[in-house]
This record gives C-alpha cells, sequence and structure tokens, in this order.
C-alpha cells in the first residue's frame, strides 16, 4: 500500500469496514459545525443599487466604489443611524461594487434583516449626497451649484440677451448693428460652451445620481448558514477520516509479501499456510469498554489488506502443513523438539501455528520408521518485549507470522529474543486467512450440469 497508487478500490475498502467510523467522525465534525453557528450568530445581507447616469469608464466605476465604502461616507452613515464613532465597525460590514449598466451596489450586514436594510440604504443615501458636494466644489449642498441650476441660468441669459437685442435700434445705426451681432455671437457660444460641457466632464452628472429603491429586506442569512456549517463539518470530518486511513497506509512500512518477512527474521521461507477467516476469539481481559468501543467501531479488524479469497476444502488447505512439516525434517538432521514462536496478538498466526503442531503429530505418527520425529510446542512472544524460554528441551525455533501485521524492526526483535535464548530460527511460516467455501446442497445439481441419464441396475446419483 505504501508504494501502490491511490485506487478506487481502496477507497471502497475504506468505506466498507470503517464505515461506522466514518460514520461517527461525520456526526462529531456536524455537532462541531453546529457549535460554530451558535458561537457566530446568523448575519443578514441586505444590497441597495445606485445609478450613474451618463457615460463612466470602468475605472471610474471602480472608484466611485471605493468611495462608497470610504470613511467619509461611512461615518455620516453610523452618525445618522445614531452611532457616532463606529464607524470603522460598520466598515466591515459595508462593501459596494460597479456591475453593468453603470450601477452601483452596496450591501450592508447586520445580526437582523431590519438592521441589515437599514444600514444599506442609509449608506446608499450618504454615498449620493457626498457625491453631489464633490460634483459641486463645496462643503455645503445648499451652495451646490448642479448642471440643472447651471441651465437654468443659462436660459435666463437667453432671455436677456434676446431682451437687449429687441431693446437695441432694428439696424438704423452701425453701433445697434453691431451690438445685436454681438449678443446673438454670445448666445451661440453660451449653448456651445454648455453642450461641451456636458460632454466633455461626465462627472457633472455625479449629482444626479439615483437610489434606485430601498433595499430589499433578506428573508435568509447570509452564509455561511447553520445548516452549511453543519453539513460542511460533516462532510469535511468524513473526508479527513478518509485521507487519514489513506495516509496512514502510506507511512505503513510493515513487511507485505513473504521474502520481505523473511529478510526481517532472518531465516529462510519454509512455505505459506491458510486459516479460515473468522472472528478472533475474545481473550481474557478483552471485555473493557475501550475493547467494546474498538469492536464497534470496526478498529478490532484490518482494512488495509485485501478481501480474503475462497479456498478449496480441508484436505487442500491441510497439504500446505504437511509440506511445511515435510520441509522442515528435511532440514533438521534428526528428531529435534522445537519451538513455534507466534507474535502475541497475532491471532491469525497462533492458529496456523496450533493447525502446525496437529500436523506434525499426525504426519509423525504416520510416516516411516526412518523419517525425523518433529515435537513442537506453541510459545506466545510479545513483540514490545520479545521473551523467549530458555534452551532446555527445545532446541530450535519456527516463527510463525501473517502478513503486514508486524513492523521489521519488531520482526527482528523476536529473531533477536531467539537468539539470546539459544534457540536458532529453523525457518519462517507465513499464515494467511481464507473464506471457506460455501457447500452446495446435496440435492440440487449445478446450473451447468448435464442432465443424468437413468441406467439400469444402477442407483441414481452414484458413481460412474
Amino acid at each position: 500500500m505504501s508504494d501502490d497508487t491511490i485506487r478506487l478500490v481502496t477507497i471502497g475498502r475504506i468505506l466498507r469496514r470503517r464505515w461506522r467510523l466514518l460514520t461517527v467522525l461525520a456526526v462529531v465534525g456536524a455537532l462541531v459545525g453546529y457549535g460554530a453557528s451558535v458561537l457566530f450568530p446568523p448575519r443578514y445581507t441586505a444590497t441597495a443599487s445606485v445609478l450613474l447616469p451618463g457615460q463612466w469608464e470602468d475605472r471610474e466605476l471602480l472608484t466611485q466604489a471605493e468611495i462608497a465604502t470610504s470613511s467619509a461616507v461611512v461615518d455620516r452613515a453610523a452618525a445618522s443611524l445614531g452611532r457616532p464613532g463606529d464607524g470603522g465597525e460598520l466598515r466591515d460590514r459595508v462593501s459596494a461594487k460597479a456591475t453593468d449598466g453603470n450601477i452601483i451596489k452596496i450591501s450592508g450586514t447586520a445580526g437582523s434583516p431590519e438592521r441589515a436594510q437599514r444600514l444599506a440604504d442609509r449608506v446608499a443615501g450618504e454615498f449620493v449626497a457626498f457625491a453631489a458636494r464633490i460634483a459641486g466644489g463645496g462643503a455645503d449642498p445648499e451652495a451646490v451649484t448642479g448642471p440643472e441650476d447651471l441651465r437654468r441660468k443659462v436660459a435666463e441669459t437667453n432671455r436677456r440677451i434676446t431682451e437687449l437685442a429687441e431693446a437695441a435700434d432694428p439696424g438704423r445705426t452701425v453701433e445697434s448693428v453691431q451690438a445685436r451681432t454681438a449678443l446673438e455671437k454670445l448666445r451661440t457660444s453660451l449653448e456651445e460652451a454648455m453642450k461641451k460641457l456636458d460632454q466633455a466632464d461626465p462627472a457633472t452628472d455625479t449629482a444626479g445620481m439615483v437610489v434606485m429603491g430601498p433595499a430589499a429586506r433578506p428573508d435568509g442569512a447570509a452564509p455561511p448558514t447553520r445548516t452549511q456549517l453543519v453539513v460542511g463539518g460533516a462532510l469535511l470530518s468524513f473526508l479527513l477520516g478518509v485521507v487519514g486511513h489513506l495516509a496512514a497506509a502510506r507511512v505503513n512500512r510493515r513487511p507485505r509479501t513473504e521474502p520481505e518477512i523473511a529478510a526481517a527474521l532472518g531465516s529462510p521461507l519454509l512455505g505459506t499456510v491458510d486459516v479460515l477467516d473468522e472472528r478472533p476469539a475474545r481473550r481474557p481481559g478483552q471485555g473493557g469498554p475501550r475493547d467494546r468501543v474498538r469492536r464497534f467501531l470496526g478498529l478490532d479488524t484490518r482494512w488495509d489488506v485485501p478481501a480474503p479469497q475462497r479456498s478449496g476444502d480441508e484436505a487442500g488447505r491441510r497439504v500446505r502443513y504437511r509440506r511445511v512439516c515435510a520441509r522442515l525434517r528435511d532440514r533438521l538432521p534428526g528428531p529435534r523438539r522445537l519451538l513455534v514462536v507466534v507474535p502475541d496478538g497475532d491471532d491469525v498466526a497462533r492458529r496456523a501455528a496450533e493447525q502446525l503442531v496437529a500436523e506434525a503429530g499426525s504426519t509423525s505418527s504416520e510416516g516411516p520408521s526412518g523419517s525425523g520425529h518433529l515435537l513442537l510446542r506453541v510459545v506466545r512472544v510479545p513483540v514490545s518485549q520479545p521473551m523467549v524460554p530458555d534452551r532446555d528441551t527445545a532446541s530450535g525455533a519456527l516463527v510463525v507470522s501473517s502478513a503486514g501485521s508486524w513492523t521489521a524492526e519488531e520482526l527482528g526483535g523476536v529473531a533477536e529474543a531467539c537468539a539470546d535464548s539459544g534457540h536458532e530460527v529453523v525457518g519462517v511460516v507465513v499464515a494467511g486467512t481464507v473464506r471457506a467455501r460455501t457447500a452446495r446442497s446435496a440435492g440440487r445439481p449445478p446450473k451447468d450440469a448435464a442432465p443424468a441419464l437413468a441406467v439400469p441396475g444402477q442407483a441414481t446419483g452414484g458413481s460412474a
């Protein structure tokens, strides 16, 4: 697993074998999200739109959006809301952005829909008033001379020019003709100057900004809502659980193949044996709450090993044990007593060692008189502090271990404990789990079996 790529089959294996643990993690994450929603109350956001008439470039619209959230505007809005001095706090709750159609959207966030609506409307109104003061060039709104005032003054000037032209002597003298001509030129120049002013400086239309109605009262909280926090916490915890399993498998350096296990123990491999996959029996002292929680969450079984393959019959499995015993006899010069060393906690290796002892006794009693006689005794050795009985009647050790259960350092410690007690490790046996093949009912033939023909004088179902 440490060198393999992460595949969908690995993710599926985690979901099948750790679904209870992942469910508990998701529930814990949901509770954490709910707690976060209680600590951080919901916020509501309302938006007011301000229309900017005339022609505006993108950079000019961005400038207006920055002005809408400036301290000059927000401080005045805070004062009008009866909260003088809170402009810095409100500035974090106000945002503005330019959209298509020369529209500035001003958003205000507060703890209730009414306060959010009032904040957005007040900031929008203060922004329009501040823009009008900038366009007028003064700080007093009553002293502002906007485009409409200029047009009104131009109209009055044109009317006065018309009155002066009519009052002049109509063409009787050269002076009167010159005066009328000068007045018409003045009228034309004034109209052209006003037209150029409207076209050249769109900022003169700033005083014509319009708030497009009051902000709509929000009907829902702004994200992240309580539901989003709960769902997000559950999903994040679930994903962290899956990633944690994958990371643990990546850093796992336990030997998984037979040559790696034999190399860690420094002894030759004598073979592999199979045991039926079954739930390990409860050992003395394993009935506490911690062990029950581990069994409920599925932590007492490994997830990072492939599913056991289907095995043949009992006779086929016993052949592997007999072959291991035969190889032991070939390696030993005569009858010997051996210790079958099993790492404590390896239930698969323990059951394989017990089966190996039984097979060694049966084959020795059934074998020829000249064959080597084996006397095997199972010994459990804790891997944390390995201790093997001293050499007395036994003169060697056979180590039985399952694949992927122990690190190379732990297996090396078992081998050193055997050498320290005077036992030579004569070989290594690797145990694996298999699933028992389900027995087919005796009265139900296979689907693809050919129909049997009845033969006179022969019992039905008898072998040919």
